[in-house]
């Protein structure tokens, strides 16, 4: 009889990576990702291999019951991965289904007849300087619905902001006093829209820093159409680079944060119905917003808090997936985690509140599944994430196993799930999640947040509205040394403790078993995560904002005559060309298509060509602003490019990324 082969158990492990491998790259050729059907197939399966791994976890993984330190950590790291992957069950089952609503808008497009429904616009602003204002205010002129008056709302009082109002044609308010933050601020507005004549039949809400594209109000009010709809928002993307995206020198590589969100989580909650509001970039309808009263202000995000207001009293909230605003994001690591930690306050004082999952209110049980999602992701993901990296260090000092596995079962039980993860991100959303760099988003932001999750939860009232900073200088290298400390502090003692291990074998391998494969690959890739978590503190300089979406060419007229130069980059302020040099403080025009001659002086020479300054009239750098931010498709990147990522990581590691 011939020889019968058997497989090691290391060997059928591999297979098994091997086979979920194959699966994954004959996907993309039959999966439509946005067939519900597809996609509820791909995160069924999803389900069972994490709730296999979470059950494998828990019961072959942890250290025996007992008054040990092996199993207090053993079993603690659990808990904080099982809370965290009940968070992931939730998002699994969301992200089951979506509803794309391009369609919809464009067969109700004009639905209300002849007359156009008056829109008033509300833009608040507290802090800003006037170029970030300016933006907005020009990109609001410059929508195409007609029948609309926009409001400044200035609850900082500036003179020279009403004076400029006045200049610009559009309406000034301001008020006595700053209660209740901006949801006070925008219903101030309201109770004076009230008092008009006319009042409006929709309400925008624009924050002071992001730009409509011309066709934001039309697309968004095709949505109403239907009676029930009370607000209708849209998502938010950034013409600049986000500070991981640029301390990483990552810009053109890497997708901003919040694209996952926009772009793949929000759609995925409009096809449960459970959608929410985001505060800007969203339009109310009039009646809706005076049947509950106006804003909430029980809690800082008052955005989310309005959707569920207005789901009690019976309107709902739908969501257009088009890139029909773009803002600035927070160029700072501060202000960057400072805004993410008041979104995990607020979200904790909503669920303390009448409308959280067990308020006694109308809401619908879809509703309150939709509060406790956001409330486990803000309160598991983040801790897990400390978790993470605290926890491998116990083993190196202390000799704890906090995972005791064997190879082959890491291989075919935890190997499996991640792999199919990966597979099924990059089918439904290519091109978002990459593993370490999402680690050092989160990661970054962990403890604020973890913080403001705890101390919301426990004392959800009394804590002011933090205001998001934006603009100001941003041209010299900063250190952020208070957030770099923790996690270099981490970085150096994982160095160290995994040298040890290397070097002095009896000082922890000896009773690890294969557990020590898992600890050891688990700390090689805490210290890829903390190490690039460390570089992302260091913030460099920005020299400039924004690149507008670049002519191939431009004419340069200059004494000389008229020369045709590429235009390499483009700013409200200044130009590279590339083509002929110039003498420094040579003068002439810069001829823009749909511009018109733009005077320009000479103020630098480069490699390839020269730099200039842009002196344009006040009619030209209105249309330079619209043709920048309120005109084209969506800035930024809306994928993830791995040549792109090696390229810009390696050189912001050798010091090269600085432009």
């Amino acid at each position: 009889m011939p020889d019968i082969f058997y497989l090691s158990e290391l060997q059928s492990s591999t297979v098994h990576l091997l086979l979920v491998v194959g699966i994954g790259m004959i996907l993309p050729y039959w999966v439509d990702p946005q067939n519900n059907r597809h996609r509820t197939i791909l995160m069924a399966v999803t389900f069972l291999l994490a709730s296999r791994y979470i059950w494998w976890r828990g019961t072959e993984t942890l250290a025996p019951a007992g008054l040990t330190l092996d199993m207090l950590a053993s079993w603690s790291l659990f808990g904080f991965e099982l809370m965290a992957m009940i968070g992931s069950f939730s998002s699994f089952v969301i992200m089951s289904r979506m509803r794309l609503r391009s369609n919809e808008a464009t067969t109700y497009a004009g639905w209300w007849g002849k007359t156009e429904p008056r829109v008033a616009i509300l833009i608040a602003t507290y802090n800003e300087e006037q170029d970030v204002l300016e933006r907005t205010i020009v990109g609001a002129k410059s929508l195409r619905h007609k029948n609309k008056e926009i409001l400044v709302l200035d609850d900082s009082r500036r003179d020279w902001l009403r004076d400029y109002c006045a200049q610009q044609g559009v309406r000034y308010m301001r008020r006595p006093d700053n209660k209740g933050s901006k949801a006070g601020n925008i219903n101030h507005a309201l109770d004076r829209l009230a008092e008009d004549p006319v009042p409006p039949d929709f309400v925008a809400v624009l924050d002071a820093d992001f730009i409509p594209h011309r066709g934001f109000i039309s697309r968004c009010l095709a949505l109403f159409h239907d009676p029930a709809v009370g607000l209708v928002q849209t998502p938010q993307h950034f013409f600049n680079a986000d500070p991981i995206q640029h301390n990483l020198g990552i810009s053109h590589s890497y997708p901003d944060e919040q694209r996952f969100f926009f772009d793949h989580m929000q759609p995925s909650r409009d096809g449960w119905g459970i959608a929410f509001c985001c505060g800007t970039s969203s339009i109310c309808r009039w009646t809706a917003l005076r049947d509950i009263g106006g804003l909430p202000t029980e809690s800082v995000t008052e955005d989310f808090l309005l959707t569920l207001t207005l789901q009690d009293r019976g309107w709902t909230t739908a969501y257009l997936a088009e890139p029909l605003t773009e803002g600035l994001a927070p160029e700072g690591l501060k202000e960057y985690t400072t805004q993410r930690a008041r979104w995990c306050l607020g979200l904790m004082q909503i669920a303390r509140s009448n409308l959280g999952p067990l308020g006694k209110n109308n809401l619908r049980l879809r509703d309150r599944w939709s509060v406790l999602d956001s409330v486990l992701f803000w309160m598991t993901s983040f801790p897990f994430r400390i978790a993470v990296v605290v926890y491998p260090l116990l083993y190196w000092y202390f000799s704890i196993i906090v995972v005791d596995a064997a190879l082959p079962d890491v291989l075919s039980v935890f190997g499996a799930f991640f792999i199919w993860s990966l597979v099924v991100q990059r089918v439904l959303m290519p091109g978002m999640v990459v593993p370490i760099l999402h680690d050092v988003g989160q990661l970054l932001s962990a403890i604020p947040i973890t913080r403001a999750a705890f101390v919301g939860m426990l004392r959800p009232k009394g804590h002011p509205f933090s205001v998001t900073a934006k603009g100001g200088d941003r041209t010299k290298t900063v250190v952020q040394w208070r957030m770099m400390a923790p996690f270099l502090v981490l970085l150096i003692l994982t160095v160290i403790g995994l040298m040890l291990g290397i070097l002095f074998d009896r000082f922890a391998f000896h009773d690890a078993g294969d557990g020590k494969w898992v600890v050891l690959f688990w700390t090689v890739y805490n210290i890829f995560v903390l190490s690039l978590t460390v570089l992302a503190c260091v913030e460099l300089p920005r020299r400039e904002r924004h690149i507008a979406d670049l002519p191939d060419r431009g004419i340069l007229i200059t004494k000389d005559g008229i020369r045709q130069e590429w235009i390499r980059s483009l700013t409200i302020d200044e130009a590279r060309l590339r083509g002929k040099s110039h003498p420094v403080g040579t003068t002439g025009d810069l001829r823009l298509t749909g511009i018109g001659d733009v005077p320009v002086t000479v103020t630098e020479k480069t490699v390839d060509g020269v730099r200039v300054r842009l002196q344009p009239t006040a009619e030209q750098r209105e249309a330079l602003l619209v043709r920048f931010y309120a005109e084209g498709e969506a800035p930024g990147t809306g994928r993830a490019k791995l040549s792109g990522l090696l390229l810009g990581l390696s050189r912001r590691l050798t010091l090269n990324g600085r432009r």
